[in-house]
This record gives C-alpha cells, sequence and structure tokens, in this order.
C-alpha cells in the first residue's frame, strides 16, 4: 500500500483561491525498526537484539518510498506546494500483527515518541494519529490517556482489517479514552490480523484485496453503529482513511430499510442509522472513484445527504494520488468545496 507513482505531486487547483486546506491524510513511515531503538527502553531493545527483530509485520514491496520517511520532501511536496494549513500523519506500522502484547505496546509507545520527536515537532502545520495496540485495548487505552493531552495528536488509529468488528464491547476502553481526550478516531486501510478483506476468504491477486477494502469499510460502520458505540460514547468521532466514500449511500439506505424490521434486536439504536453515520462518521475523499462522467460523483456527494461527511486527503504519497484533476470534481458548490478541504476537519479533529 506504499507504492508510489513516480509523477510530480500536484498542486491545490486555482478555483479554490486562498482557502484554507487541511490534509487529513499523510501517510509517514519508519524506514527500520532500528529508527525506533532509542525510543524504547533498554529491557525491549536487548529484545528486539537478542531476537533479531528486523521487521515489523510483513516486508513491502516496493520498498517505502522516500517521500513517506522524509520531512524535507513532505515539506516540499505536500505542505508548501499545496499550502496546507495542516496535515495529519498516520503510521501504519503493524503493531496488530505483534503476539506478545507487552512488546506490541512498546513498539506503539516507540512510534508514538518517534512521530512527536522526529516529525511534530519540526513543523507547526503537522498533526499525528496516535498508534495503539488493538489486540490489547486496556493497554491501548493506556497509551491514549498518556499521549491525550500532546497538542500534536488529534486522533487514535486503528486498522479496518481487525481481528474481530471494531463495534465489539473488548474495544469500548479504546473509544472511552479517545472520547475521555477529546480524540477521533481514524480507521485506515491496512492491519495484519490474519482476516482477508472479504467476508468469503482470501482472494488471489492484491487486486481483488485492494479493491474489498471497501467491504472491509462497509462492515465496520456496521458494526460500530448496530452495537451501540455512538450511543454508549456519544461524543465521539470516526474518520475513515483510504477506503473511498461512493458506497455509502447504497450502504445506507440498506442499512436504514433493514432497521426498521429489526430494530427490536438492537434497541439502543434508537433513530435510523443513516442519521447516526451522518453524526459520528466522516470519510476522507481519496482514493476517489472516477466516474467517466463528474457530474455523476456530484450526484454521489449529493445522495450522502450531509455536507458535513467529507474531508480532504491527498493521500500522499501513495501511487493512488496522481492527479489534481482526481482531487475534487468540479460543479461543487464552493460552500461544500470548502468545507471539505478544511471546515469538516475543524469540526471532527481539536487543533
Amino acid at each position: 500500500m506504499m507504492a508510489t507513482s513516480g509523477a510530480v505531486t500536484p498542486g491545490r487547483l486555482p478555483r479554490w483561491g486562498e482557502a484554507e486546506l487541511v490534509d487529513c491524510d499523510v501517510r509517514v513511515a519508519v524506514s527500520s525498526v532500528d529508527v525506533l531503538r532509542p525510543f524504547l527502553q533498554p529491557r525491549w531493545q536487548d529484545y528486539m537484539a537478542e531476537g533479531g527483530v528486523g521487521t515489523i509485520g510483513a516486508e513491502r514491496y516496493p520498498k517505502l518510498p522516500g517521500p513517506s520517511v522524509d520531512l524535507h520532501l513532505l515539506r516540499d511536496r505536500l505542505l508548501d506546494r499545496w499550502q496546507a494549513r495542516y496535515a495529519v500523519l498516520n503510521c501504519g506500522l503493524e503493531i496488530s500483527s505483534l503476539h506478545n502484547e507487552d512488546w506490541a505496546l512498546a513498539m506503539a509507545r516507540a512510534v508514538n515518541d518517534w512521530l512527536a520527536t522526529e516529525w511534530l515537532a519540526h513543523d507547526t502545520r503537522l498533526r499525528g494519529s496516535i498508534v495503539v495496540p488493538p489486540q490489547s485495548p486496556g493497554s491501548a487505552a493506556e497509551e491514549i490517556d498518556r499521549l491525550g493531552r500532546h497538542p500534536g495528536f488529534v486522533q487514535v488509529l486503528l486498522p479496518v482489517r481487525a481481528e474481530t468488528p471494531l463495534g465489539k464491547r473488548r474495544y469500548w476502553p479504546i473509544y472511552e479514552a479517545a472520547e475521555r481526550n477529546r480524540l477521533a478516531v481514524g480507521i485506515f486501510a491496512g492491519g495484519t490480523s490474519g482476516n482477508p478483506t472479504t467476508p468469503v476468504g482470501w482472494p488471489s491477486y492484491y487486486l481483488e484485496d485492494y479493491v474489498s477494502y471497501a467491504q472491509a469499510f462497509q462492515a465496520q460502520v456496521v458494526s460500530l453503529v448496530s452495537e451501540g458505540v455512538f450511543t454508549k460514547y456519544p461524543r465521539l468521532r470516526v474518520v475513515l482513511t483510504e477506503g473511498g466514500f461512493t458506497w455509502l449511500p447504497g450502504l445506507m439506505w440498506r442499512f436504514d430499510k433493514n432497521w426498521k424490521g429489526l430494530r427490536r434486536e438492537v434497541p439502543w439504536v434508537d433513530r435510523p442509522p443513516s442519521q447516526i453515520i451522518r453524526d459520528h462518521v466522516r470519510l476522507t475523499t481519496q482514493p476517489l472513484d472516477e466516474p467517466d462522467d463528474p457530474k455523476h460523483l456530484v450526484e454521489t456527494i449529493e445522495q450522502l445527504g450531509s455536507d458535513e461527511l467529507l474531508m480532504f486527503a491527498t493521500n500522499y504519497p501513495h501511487w493512488q494520488f496522481d492527479s489534481d484533476e482526481g482531487v475534487l470534481p468540479s460543479g461543487l458548490p464552493r460552500e461544500v468545496e470548502h468545507r471539505i478541504l478544511a471546515g469538516n476537519a475543524h469540526d471532527t479533529y481539536t487543533f
């Protein structure tokens, strides 16, 4: 998921003028686990050396691109070129692949301290996402509380490819801690739980796996609403990154229809699921599903039924983002475009 197209990063569209811009999904990466060694306690430094730990999660191909590990490139190709007011950094290190929960927490803390020290401290435009071990919700909550008042962090990061649906009550300590610290919860396209993105098993090709991420995001939205997460934590906001959004209108229609007949099973879902989704779920714009006729995409955005759901993202430096024409469709009302560019991010994150 870290490959790049090699094309020059485009800049903001002229029609935006001086409008504020907040990039809600910028990917950064640890170039090597050795980078994290200084941020580990001596015990875990020894653990890494004695165990010959050389990577976390699966080896990536192609190798991590330079832009995701270089602050100077990030400034040049994104922050300055796009004139971004803020950029939210997401580090998708596969903490969920670690079966030793103490080691997973130690690595999560190291990543967060590395992010704060090497990135957030060097540019006031940068904000970060707290990496947590989802397999250990209690420890995850501790890490959220440790960093919750740090002004540089604005959300908690969870992988969409989780061990179980994210609405399950085992995860509720994470949501409680996020709400307590006024942080959003970001769900990103990633994870190494051992589960496929499809509901019917493992596909053969990366193409299948990547396209099927939309199914995983849909399943997590249904779980969060059905399990009553937003009823229990009414101030919580969830941001779906790199999952698309064109699937959402149809999901809300189907969800509402079936809720009417089965609402006795989930009495805590006390209003149509589409209303709960519009109040609590936000989605980033990249990667953008682009129909041949741009007006069809504008119609899909209108079908969302709210101007508050979408938040601008470049998904930098991933390969999916390769043309300025694909950033946002033309034809959106100016006020809607400005909400997508920055307004909705300000309503979701505490900058």
